[in-house]
């Protein structure tokens, strides 16, 4: 293990055009707002894509780079491949390393490959070419892991966290709006909100894409981000999946007599996902149908907040805040907009793409 590296922001003070900042992912949900925010406040940013990424594999190094402001380097390497990475994403000197890698599907193996293995090749291939502070992008759902990709980057963070020689941190968001927005258009058409259970569990503080990527930016300059693991979501108070419903009703001016609601029963999700699994275990390839059920479970169950281990609790109080954007201005924007632009692909759930 090498010496520790200096307490306190390695990169505090450091003119932002002086300083080269690599981000995976660059192409992603959160990495491509990342790689926007940085290229805004001046750093040199350097964002890695695979040679046709994007949903589907559709998009080409030249349409990556359309996405970005001039300036910002786009480059092609494989996150599976230590001499790719050494040779496309540090071919220069590189002062600080991004990482906004996630497993598209969640399925076991996809999450073992990405959200452990690949992403802990950027994170050395960052430590080799001399970077001084390492930005991982987590989940707070990690804190109660029951999924294989939870287990998966708990592994990454503790790899992260006990190298020693480079600064690090590990940001943990909430729920994200567009989580949140796939059934706007469904309700706002006449159809119902689903939620599970009464409607109490699975509460969040949700926090926008840009708000987040501002909060990951602030790591390079803020010494009380250093060297931590960061759980953060939106402004205002944590809303259950209840109160997300009367929001949404109040801003279409649904009258409350006309408000439809269809609750879920969560024993309908235990017995798909225990019949998944007994058919598993005759058809392999069923494994990750069963562990799909079990991620679908756990953001219908489980609050995106702070997690007590010792009181088995959610604390909202405890989840700190960060930003401006509200989940009020999300929803209005999609009941005049639609959910146009802002794809989760893979990712999708309750029918948005």
């Amino acid at each position: 293990r090498a010496a520790a590296a200096p307490a306190g922001a390695p990169l505090k003070g450091q003119a932002p055009e002086a300083t080269r900042v690599v981000v995976f992912g660059a192409t992603g949900y959160i990495g491509r707002f990342v790689v926007k925010e940085l290229a805004a406040r001046g750093y040199a940013v350097v964002a890695v894509a695979r040679p046709q990424s994007g949903i589907g594999g559709r998009q080409t190094l030249q349409d990556v780079q359309g996405q970005f402001p001039p300036g910002v380097e786009v480059v092609a390497a494989d996150v599976t491949d230590a001499d790719s990475l050494a040779r496309e994403a540090f071919g220069a000197p590189a002062d600080a390393a991004f990482c906004c890698l996630a497993s598209r599907t969640g399925g076991k193996k996809d999450s073992w490959d990405v959200d452990y293995q690949a992403s802990l090749n950027t994170f050395e291939a960052a430590r080799a070419a001399g970077a001084k502070h390492f930005v991982l992008l987590s989940a707070i759902c990690v804190q109660k892991p029951l999924l294989e990709f939870q287990k998966a980057k708990l592994k990454l963070e503790a790899a992260v966290e006990a190298a020693g020689d480079i600064r690090f941190s590990i940001v943990r968001p909430t729920a994200f709006f567009k989580s949140l927005g796939g059934q706007v258009e469904s309700v706002k058409g006449g159809g119902p909100y689903v939620w599970f259970g009464d409607g109490e569990l699975a509460a969040c503080k949700p926090i926008s894409e840009g708000d987040l990527a501002k909060y990951m930016a602030d790591c390079l300059q803020e010494d009380a981000l250093v060297d931590r693991v960061l759980p953060i979501g939106g402004p205002g108070e944590a809303l259950s999946p209840k109160q997300q419903a009367g929001l949404l009703y109040d801003i279409l001016g649904t009258e409350e007599a006309k408000r439809r609601t269809f609750p879920v029963p969560v024993a309908l999700m235990d017995g798909i996902i225990g019949l998944l699994d007994l058919l598993s275990r005759a058809f392999p390839a069923l494994e990750d149908a069963a562990e799909f059920g079990r991620i679908g479970k756990y953001y219908a169950t489980e609050s995106m907040l702070v997690y007590d281990p010792e009181t088995g609790e959610y604390d909202a109080d405890a989840t700190p805040s960060y930003g401006t954007d509200t989940l009020e201005g999300f929803f209005r924007r999609v009941v005049e907009q639609g959910m146009e632009g802002q794809e989760l692909g893979d990712q999708a759930v309750f029918g948005q793409k």
